[in-house]
């Protein structure tokens, strides 16, 4: 099954950054993807943007270079390749200074298209770059810009940060991205949930007994060990990406698919989260791996820092005070080095209020498991009987919706970034987060830190290859429960 691709209108897209590794890897290979699909139209242009002194075939050789390492397949798409390479031009820029900004000006004095400029850049950039940007004209009324996280460090810098993009831009231009929400299982979570009578009915704490979500990876912190220790899993993963799935599960049907309808709805959810009580989080960083620390070191050793009181991992057990959600726990974890990659929701309904089945057919709960990474799809566990003569044992079984085979090997993949960069050109904001969104998330967040911090708490190891620390599992055995299995 092949979608339909709705070209987009002409546009140019200022990459400030264009020489980054995010640029690299996501952006530019993309892009390259969506020109592929002929989602781009011929009139496009990409334009580079960096400190690095280049003309612009040096920066198309880099674009090439990072297509060709990160987009995947180029077999017989050498053509493509090379039209995609006419598109793509380049501005030495001095974001702090002036030098380069005539000649952007100069670029982008083609009004008959849409202009967007993406920061992927420090944050601290953030505002030099807005200010530049009205300074030469080129913030004008049609304008956006894309910001990549962190959207601050915690509420003051998120408010300080918003307020400074709100001094040029509106907060129709602003598109803050979070790839995590561009992610095909994502968007089928709003179908399933909003497009499905059989779910919609028992989405509630009557029929749910809790609700968990895992986001497993394998690595460590690698080069990010300056950054990551600054920031932590809370920072880096719980406030952003975790919060937007959760919204996502929890939030009220929006009464039309449409950007601002579903963020009020995504805020609310937010602002009703109880405050996380300290005995209900748990805080770890991953040990060397046995055998290997020279390939594995330690968190600590990772980070250059042998006393850093920083987690790897985190877990926590939260309320939603809604009539919808009262009673329901949302068990959250997130963390490194665990024993395999893997982002889960997983709802977990609760059991019949009476088996006719007696003791012997055990206990059996139904889950909708949403896997967003790999191998995306939904499973829905059901209760059956087990073939064969013997009594009536009951098992249960995966009704499983991989996308790969239920939509086809044919079915084309659509990268997370690939989606949200065209949502931009289209001026849909539907799957970016505004700014009121961001500074409930860390009022929300900033107690949870604070309180840690002034008890003097240090994380707990847990060994590489774990599924995080015991006291995570202590976390849901108090409860009665269990973690699903990380599985990749």
């Amino acid at each position: 099954m092949t979608s339909r691709v709705i070209p987009v209108d002409p546009f140019d897209l200022v990459i400030f950054g264009g020489t980054g590794d995010l640029a690299r890897r996501k952006i530019l290979p993309g892009l390259f993807h969506r020109f592929c699909a002929g989602q781009m139209p011929p009139s496009a242009r990409i334009i580079g943007a960096a400190r690095t002194d280049l003309d612009h075939d040096g920066y198309r050789g880099i674009v090439a270079e990072a297509i060709e390492e990160f987009g995947g397949n180029l077999g017989g798409k050498a053509q493509k390749l090379k039209d995609f390479l006419d598109t793509v031009f380049y501005v030495t820029i001095d974001a702090q200074g002036e030098d380069g900004w005539p000649e952007l000006q100069e670029f982008c004095k083609q009004k008959d298209r849409i202009e967007a400029f993406y920061f992927s850049v420090s944050p601290s950039l953030f505002g030099d770059l807005a200010e530049r940007l009205h300074h030469w004209g080129m913030a004008g009324p049609e304008t956006r810009i894309v910001v990549e996280k962190p959207f601050g460090r915690d509420l003051a810098t998120a408010k300080h940060l918003n307020a400074t993009l709100a001094a040029h831009f509106s907060e129709d231009q602003i598109y803050r991205i979070d790839h995590y929400l561009g992610k095909e299982t994502v968007q089928n979570l709003m179908a399933v949930r909003f497009g499905n009578m059989l779910f919609e009915p028992l989405w509630n704490s009557q029929y749910v007994d809790h609700i968990q979500i895992t986001v497993a990876e394998t690595v460590g912190v690698g080069g990010r060990g300056e950054y990551y220790d600054k920031a932590g899993a809370m920072r880096d993963m719980v406030q952003n990406h975790l919060m937007q799935l959760l919204c996502l599960i929890a939030m009220e049907p929006p009464a039309r698919f449409a950007p601002d309808a579903v963020r009020d709805e995504k805020l609310k959810v937010i602002r009703a989260l109880d405050p996380v009580l300290p005995h209900h989080i748990t805080r770890g960083q991953y040990e060397a791996e046995q055998g290997a620390e020279k390939q594995h070191p330690s968190y600590r050793e990772a980070v250059g820092d042998p006393r850093s009181k920083t987690e790897s991992f985190i877990a926590l057990k939260c309320h939603i005070s809604n009539w919808r959600w009262a009673g329901t726990p949302f068990y959250m974890r997130t963390g490194k080095r665990m024993s395999a990659r893997s982002s889960e929701i997983s709802v977990v309904f609760k059991e019949t209020p009476h088996s006719i089945f007696g003791a012997d057919a055990g206990r059996h709960r139904n889950v909708l498991s949403i896997r967003l990474q790999p191998n995306e799809g939904i499973t829905l566990g059901v209760t059956i009987k087990e073939p064969g003569p013997g009594g009536m044992r009951l098992i249960d079984v995966p009704l499983d919706m991989t996308f790969a085979e239920a939509l086809g090997d044919d079915s084309e993949h659509v990268d997370a970034y690939e989606r949200l960069i065209m949502d931009v050109i289209r001026g849909n904001q539907t799957l970016f987060m505004r700014g009121d969104e961001v500074e409930a998330a860390w009022a929300w967040t900033d107690p949870i830190i604070e309180g840690w911090e002034s008890r003097g708490e240090v994380p707990k190891p847990y060994p590489s290859g774990t599924d995080g620390t015991t006291d995570s599992h202590e976390l849901m055995r108090r409860d009665g429960r269990k973690w699903r299995e990380v599985s990749p």
